[in-house]
């Protein structure tokens, strides 16, 4: 028999709709791979449930429970105001299908559910809020809303579950400016936008609040509204005395709903397995459905999430991951046998552990291989006996390792051979690895391309991440075998009875991932994009950073004493203006000089009580005063010494003289390439100081550096993108495109064009592209923000399909949450619906990277051409920037290159795309990359 509620008990009502959107705008877009129903939404409020169910133990533990949702959109309140909510955006498309499926995830975890047709479900909640104080009982109402915070106090508290705060009378009243029994007054005053209450015009909550604290409650107010000394508030107040009565009519919550149901009824209930798994099977949700498996100790159930319509696929069997299946390979019979099976199947998941990261200088430890899920080896190779790495100790090897050469010459053959497919995450690294000791490793596949060609803008692609998120499936970590810090390990320290089980499972979760992603790709149909633009970019790029580019220590050195000179001099200017020494890299030292000492307006104090001295405080500062100028040239040139003239030195290869950077293909959303140890895409190029570091890379004896740039590459994307005549017309007459756009916005003629209006218009066309503001090209231009977007709008009159292109791209980016290059790349926008400041960041994003995505992809379509169109040349490609690729060639040699490489880069988009705006190529040549560029 179910005790009364009473005395003793806490309720709980959770806001529905408050954990549906959450999980709707908090995660990107999702679907049930079998039949391609949304299901994001569900899988963000299924994992809310569960943690709240998981959390709620202890003293303060609910007695009863339920998740309170709105029934439809008609309520007693549009009778009452037909305008009522008549301004709410749609639902969108991929949203509604998922509500349905809320309801039913919430008493799959046995969670009563509630709602009530012609009211809303705040009305429920406060029905039920105030039922339970009168009983003697507590109600925690888990929402944010506003509009629930009339109900507070006695009793009644709530809880803003994201942010983990209790609202109690107090929150109430910092929100509001009145204690709860006043919200009401407040809301009628100040109305509700998102809601569509009209309330009294201009009188918003602070001022609402001051004048309910002045005459104690509304009817007072409205009583004696001609006491108001201010005329417009006073004649606001009694011209719309009818109106804020209905305001106040429509935010009044119904504490007496109708209800089919009791307190008693919501009492809290275990999860039933036989109720919750069969739900979350059936939404496919594998991660959650094993760790609630495992926490209600039951079988997880089987989920079946192969398309009807899908091509037959590899069988992904569903193996447990469990060490009892990881082998140590210690013989060459052992290892025949492997290489047997790989045989018959034709594919094997590779991977290699080595003692660092840089491929170029770290030793190969072991190999693992995987031929079917939960069936994996490792061929341990050099790892040292234990003691070995005393400070006494020998080099001797532990037991139970095949000879490296033999290992390596039995599996070299197989590595090699065009039959079998190679199957690596990130196997860039292991082709650098492999090629490091004589095997060319081909063909491949390549897990971590494939994720990034289905899941650019998503989610990251490294191992651990996809494991975790496709197969549901934690791999055993590696910080606890190498530890930290100065008494980390390398790899061959590790023993191999922990050694075997960690490598092998890389193998093992590479091949799972394969498995699944392999078919995916035609059904998310990327497959041309993973085809033509990502696998084919891990050799080119291999042999690039294979090659790496000489760079001139000397030249390094004399630079960063140059540079340091330089500092010191513009130290002393400072000390000069300021007058006194201080620590000029101390950004807290020098806020205290600008904001408290010179009394700078702008001054800014962050959490540390420190002030705010970035570049854009300083920029802003630095149009009217000399301090902040000398600062930022000061730290640009802090900046260059230490990120490049001393850094590179260290990055320098002993044995080869040449620094080797290493490519992300994966790692920018847009199909950019990220360059890392050390990053050569970042090279400040604007400065005379920043263009001088590229004076360090240098030819080798005998051979000269030409570089190739696409001109204006991206403008002219956009050209034919957004369909811009006059830009079209100006490329194709090889016009000076600023020139042209300062000519169209300012009405001057070409020969009447100077170079501050030149500058001007580069700026606004540059600018535009990456979505700058009013504010940023102000900033950039140093001119009145009035001005700037001044410019802005006239740029848009003159060029209206530019303004045509931006806002049928955010359409489509909110309608299907993903953009694409003119080749197929998608880049998802998980962020296009977002609210607040990220909205502008998002809308900006999806604008830009249609533009930066293809010129990203013409590049790599160039490169992969490239090495077939220069094999027959002596030259090398080395480096690619952004819109740029570096080769180095024999002298002699230059004009052919230039001439072969040109062809490509020009004719890259062909015959995919046919650009309207022929791209064209910009090259040099010298001994160093300053002088080719």
């Amino acid at each position: 028999m179910t005790n009364t509620f009473g005395k003793g008990h806490h309720l709980h009502l959770i806001d529905g709709s408050a954990f549906i959107f959450r999980a709707y705008h908090a995660l990107p877009p999702l679907t049930r791979k079998s039949d391609g129903l949304p299901i994001g939404a569900v899988s963000g409020f299924c994992n809310m449930l569960h943690r709240y169910v998981e959390g709620n133990t202890g003293p303060d533990a609910p007695t009863h429970v339920a998740v309170i949702f709105d029934k439809g959109s008609h309520t007693f309140r549009n009778d009452m105001y037909d305008l009522y909510k008549a301004n709410r955006d749609a639902m969108p498309e991929d949203l509604r299908p998922q509500i349905p499926l809320t309801r039913r995830a919430t008493e799959a975890f046995n969670i009563a559910c509630k709602e009530k047709e012609g009211y809303e479900a705040d009305d429920i909640i406060a029905t039920l809020a105030v039922q339970a104080r009168a009983a003697g009982g507590r109600c925690t109402i888990i929402s944010s809303d506003k509009d629930l915070m009339q109900l507070v106090g006695d009793g009644v508290e709530m809880l803003d579950a994201m942010k983990n705060k209790r609202i109690d009378r107090d929150g109430v009243f910092e929100k509001f400016g009145v204690y709860p029994e006043r919200v009401v007054d407040v809301q009628a005053l100040a109305g509700d936008s998102v809601d569509n209450v009209p309330g009294a015009p201009g009188i918003g909550i602070k001022t609402a609040a001051l004048l309910i604290n002045e005459f104690g409650d509304l009817d007072a107010l409205l009583e004696r509204a001609a006491e108001i000394k201010q005329p417009k508030r006073r004649q606001t107040l009694i011209d719309h005395a009818d109106q804020i009565r209905l305001s106040r009519r429509l935010v009044l919550l119904d504490e007496a709903t109708p209800l089919d149901f009791t307190l008693e009824d919501l009492e809290v209930r275990t999860p039933d397995p036989d109720q919750l798994m069969p739900f979350l099977a059936e939404m496919e949700f594998r991660t959650l459905t094993k760790r609630i498996a495992d926490q209600l100790k039951v079988e997880m159930p089987e989920i079946n999430d192969t398309p009807a319509n899908a091509p037959a696929a590899p069988e992904i069997a569903d193996v447990p991951f469990d060490k009892a299946g990881y082998s140590q390979v210690d013989s060459a019979e052992a290892l025949q046998g492997w290489i047997d099976q790989i045989y018959e199947r034709g594919y094997v998941a590779v991977d290699t552990e080595t003692t660092g990261l840089n491929e170029m200088t770290a030793e190969l430890v072991g190999i693992s291989l995987c031929v079917e899920p939960g069936t994996a080896c490792y061929i341990p190779l050099i790892h040292k006996a234990a003691g070995s790495d005393d400070l006494f100790g020998s080099d001797d090897l532990a037991e139970g390792q095949m000879p490296l050469e033999t290992a390596l010459e039995m599996l070299k053959p197989v590595l090699e051979d065009e039959s079998i497919l190679k199957i690596g995450q990130n196997m860039k690294y292991d082709a650098k690895v492999f090629a490091q000791v004589g095997i060319t490793v081909a063909p491949i596949d390549d897990t971590m391309l494939m994720s990034y060609a289905m899941h650019g803008g998503l989610h990251g692609h490294g191992m651990d991440a996809l494991s975790e998120r496709y197969l549901g499936h934690t791999p055993l970590p590696i910080k606890p075998l190498l530890g930290s810090g100065k008494s980390a390990i390398t790899f061959d320290k590790v023993p191999l009875s922990e050694a075997v089980p960690y490598a092998a499972e890389d193998a093992d979760v590479t091949l799972r991932l394969w498995q699944q992603f392999k078919p995916a790709l035609h059904r998310a149909q990327v497959t041309k994009v993973y085809e033509t633009l990502e696998r084919p970019m891990v050799a080119v790029l291999a042999d690039m950073e294979r090659a790496g580019i000489k760079v001139d220590r000397d030249t390094l050195s004399r630079m960063s004493n140059a540079f340091s000179q330089k500092m010191a001099a513009l130290e002393d200017e400072v000390y000069t203006l300021v007058g006194r020494k201080f620590n000029v890299g101390s950004p807290k030292q020098l806020g205290e000089i600008l904001f408290d000492e010179m009394g700078l307006q702008g001054g800014k104090k962050g959490k540390t009580g420190a002030y705010a001295t970035g570049a854009d405080v300083l920029e802003d500062l630095a149009t009217e005063h000399e301090l902040p100028r000398r600062i930022l040239d000061w730290r640009q040139l802090s900046k260059l010494k230490s990120t490049y003239t001393d850094a590179l030195q260290d990055h320098i290869n002993p044995d080869t003289g040449r620094v080797h950077t290493s490519y992300s293909i994966a790692g920018a959303s847009t199909g950019r390439l990220a360059s890392t140890d050390p990053n050569l895409q970042n090279i400040p190029i604007r400065s005379e100081e920043g263009r001088r570091i590229r004076e360090a890379f240098v030819a080798e004896e005998g051979k000269t550096l030409v570089a190739l740039d696409y001109s204006q590459i991206e403008l002219r994307i956009l050209a034919h993108i957004a369909d811009i005549p006059a830009l079209k017309t100006a490329f194709d007459d090889g016009q000076d495109i600023h020139a042209m756009t300062a000519s169209e916005m300012f009405d001057v003629p070409l020969d009447e064009m100077t170079p501050e209006i030149r500058r001007q218009a580069k700026a606004i066309n540059f600018g535009v592209i990456y979505g700058i503001s009013g504010f940023g090209l102000a900033r950039n231009l140093r001119i009145p923000r009035s001005e700037a977007q001044g410019f802005i709008d006239r740029y848009f009159e003159r060029f209206p399909g530019i303004r045509a292109y931006m806002d049928d791209t955010k359409a489509f980016a909110k309608e299907h949450g993903y953009v694409e290059t003119l080749f197929g790349r998608r880049i998802h926008t998980p962020n296009i619906g977002a609210k607040g400041p990220q909205a502008g960041f998002a809308a900006r994003a999806a604008i830009n990277a249609p533009i930066q995505g293809t010129a990203a992809d013409v590049i790599r379509r160039a490169m992969i051409r490239m090495p077939a169109a220069i094999a027959e040349l002596p030259a090398k490609m080395l480096l690619q920037v952004h819109d740029e690729l570096l080769f180095e060639v024999d002298q002699g040699a230059q004009d052919a290159l230039i001439e072969a490489a040109r062809s490509v880069m020009e004719s890259a988009a062909d015959p995919v795309v046919h650009l309207d705006v022929k791209l064209t190529v910009d090259a040099g040549q010298g001994p160093n990359w300053a002088v080719a560029h």
